[in-house]
């Protein structure tokens, strides 16, 4: 930007900026949510759609550790020592983001809320979006609705070639690979349904697949799907949000899944995250969890057209 120093967003929006995380701090101030530090080393992320970032010699006896995709092992071991509801607001990192929409390093607002269902958590996310962004219509679609309506597929229920052939319609490149049913999905969403979203709204996606659960419970309703959520606005996910699983058993299952997915995919398998496996066997408070793109909240609501314009450098 002209003016700036070379990475260095210009003053106007610096103090922007700065006035809108105080916002941020306040909004959690007034819930009387604690703000906490979580270490910025730690474990490498278990989920493979994540390329985690080591830092070789950083750990406490001397081998990798690996900068943190989320705090939420952290977060949730002090969840199990009884700190209350708790958020984090500071950087995480993620290898290999690049892009408009994109960035290895970025700023991170992750919270939880003791007691609180995703529901609820949904109600508090549009708080805190409508603060920064304004008053918006807020919409909440089943992620089986929303793929209907954009994609005109059936991702509980319909086959794999019905999905193939929905990626063909809409001119997404497959590079002579067939994906897997949950990247043929993640696919869809991030070309053609994600974009539709949130278009002068605030659109909650929830329901997500069970296979897509992540660290999110199932919902006992139908358990085909998932307690998670994802918040879009004008077309770009802002956040990530669950009911939490707690329970230590199916979480040890799902990393091991996970590192059985990374093998098969030739990608570094990770040992299993013993510190939240841990966490959840001391006792996880029934809660939900939050992570939001804090870059992504304040590029809208600033009018901005790529992270670089808010965090004046590529990341």
């Amino acid at each position: 930007m002209a003016g700036a120093p070379c990475g260095v967003a210009d003053g106007a929006t610096v103090r922007r900026v700065g006035r809108a995380l105080a916002r941020i701090r306040g909004f959690f101030a007034e819930r009387d949510v604690l703000e906490v530090q979580p270490p910025c080393l730690g474990p490498a992320a278990m989920d493979p759609a994540l390329k985690s970032i080591p830092v070789s010699g950083a750990s406490a006896d001397g081998t990798t550790a690996y900068l943190q995709t989320s705090p939420e092992s952290a977060m949730k071991a002090m969840l199990a020592a009884g700190s209350g509801d708790i958020y984090y607001l500071g950087p995480a990192w993620r290898g290999g983001e690049r892009g408009r929409w994109h960035a290895a390093e970025f700023t991170l607002l992750e919270w939880y809320r003791i007691g609180f269902d995703h529901h609820r958590l949904m109600d508090e996310v549009a708080a805190l979006a409508a603060l920064l962004v304004g008053e918006r219509p807020v919409e909440r679609c089943t992620y089986r609705e929303a793929f209907r309506r954009h994609a005109g597929v059936d991702p509980l229920t319909d086959p794999d070639a019905v999905l193939a052939d929905a990626l063909t319609r809409q001119g997404i490149q497959l590079h002579g690979t067939t994906p897997e049913r949950d990247e043929a999905l993640d696919l869809l969403l991030s070309h053609t349904v994600g974009p539709a979203l949130g278009r002068g709204t605030l659109t909650f996606l929830d329901g997500f697949p069970a296979s897509q659960a992540a660290l999110a419970r199932l919902d006992e309703d139908d358990p085909r799907t998932a307690r998670r959520f994802e918040l879009f606005i004008d077309g770009l996910e802002i956040a990530n949000g669950y009911h939490e699983l707690t329970d230590a058993r199916a979480q040890r299952e799902r990393f091991r899944a996970e590192q059985a997915e990374r093998r098969r995919a030739g990608q570094p398998v990770h040992a299993l995250d013993e510190r939240l496996l841990t966490a959840l066997e001391q006792g996880v408070p029934d809660c939900a969890g939050v992570a939001l793109g804090v870059d992504r909240l304040l590029a809208l609501a600033l009018g901005a057209q790529s992270l670089r314009e808010v965090r004046g450098a590529d990341g």
